[in-house]
């Protein structure tokens, strides 16, 4: 996975918005995609136009609040999105998301049963799922030693290698499951403790970063933060001494899926990229170079990996039943969290 890529599409999009190059130069129109950065096998994205006729505009963002924040100010218009499993029960509850016609979408039958009727969509309405994972630890066990506890990251004798994810929910979630609390708390005097304890560690930080994590843990400009087991398997790749773990205490385990927004101007269009993505041959090869784990249940059988690779991807029950989906949270609470983090970054 090349990171430059997302920036090289951002500005396909752009010429293509500028040049009217949009359902025009394509037979059978278009379908705007708004997912993570670096969480696409792009040769995907040539096969299905090739395939459909259906130009694909994509962009991308670094976390579900950006994400949030750029719908809600409107003036988009995108078709299908890819939040988390919190987000994707935000948005619902918002209205913000359109049924799926599952009759344009037969590899939805491809899925996990574990992963549908999840808490977040339980009626298996608005979304088809496109990766699951895990949050852990990245590190260089040479400068900061081994590590089986988010303690590492609130620990002085690190001070400066530390990088720490910039966005409330993640930030908040590891220093709760640190101190022993639900990733979803709605507990104030939890959520002050955990503030209290992300505000002691900021003096101690490099920096809060989203996808800059990979520069800085790859060259060794940082030692250690949190971030997604499937980005570890990349960035390892170019720096072997990085290891990964899912600490003691616990983790994130997280479910992103596809869903088509409100009012989608392309909404049968955007349902055949749902399937195609959800193939066992489009899911294999998406898996395979972003390093996530596929929810269709054939891909595992189809992938030939490391021993490194399938700890990493397919984390045993024993690690996972420490780990802890977010849920969407009261609205009281998510205003409660915007009030701490403005605070902290202040």
């Amino acid at each position: 996975m090349k990171r430059i890529l997302p920036v090289i599409l951002s500005a396909v999009v752009l010429v293509c918005l500028f040049s009217g190059c949009g359902g025009s130069s394509a037979p059978n129109g278009v379908v705007n995609v708004y997912n993570w950065g670096e969480y696409i096998d792009t040769d995907l994205i040539t096969q299905f136009q090739n395939e459909t006729g259906i130009k694909v505009n994509y962009k991308t963002f670094e976390s579900n609040e950006q994400m949030y924040s750029v719908l809600k100010q409107g003036g988009v218009s995108y078709d299908v999105i890819i939040p988390s499993d919190y987000m994707i029960s935000r948005l619902i509850s918002e209205d913000m998301l359109e049924p799926l016609d599952f009759n344009n979408i037969p590899n939805y039958s491809l899925i996990e049963d574990s992963l549908k009727n999840m808490a977040y969509d339980p009626d298996n309405t608005y979304s088809v799922p496109y990766m699951w994972g895990t949050t852990g630890i990245i590190y260089d066990p040479s400068v900061v030693g081994e590590v089986d506890s988010w303690a590492a990251l609130f620990d002085e004798k690190n001070a400066g290698n530390i990088l720490m994810f910039d966005n409330a929910r993640d930030a908040m979630g590891i220093a709760l499951k640190y101190l022993g609390y639900s990733l979803n708390t709605t507990d104030e005097n939890e959520l002050n403790e955990a503030f209290e304890l992300l505000k002691a560690q900021k003096p101690i930080l490099q920096g809060y970063v989203m996808d800059q994590i990979f520069d800085k843990l790859e060259s060794g400009e940082a030692a250690i933060g949190p971030y997604y087991a499937g980005d570890y398997l990349t960035m390892h790749e170019n720096n072997p001494n990085l290891k990964f773990c899912i600490p003691k205490e616990g983790s994130n385990v997280f479910v992103d899926a596809m869903c088509v927004l409100k009012g989608a101007e392309n909404k049968a269009n955007a349902e055949a990229f749902i399937n195609f993505m959800s193939s066992t041959e489009s899911s294999a090869a998406n898996s395979e170079f972003i390093g996530y784990t596929s929810p269709n249940k054939e891909v595992k059988d189809v992938l030939e990996l490391d021993e490194l690779t399938k700890s990493v991807m397919y984390p045993d029950d024993e690690t996972l039943s420490r780990c802890e989906a977010f849920i969407n949270l009261p609205q009281a609470t998510l205003d409660y969290y915007d009030e701490l983090w403005v605070k902290l970054k202040s």
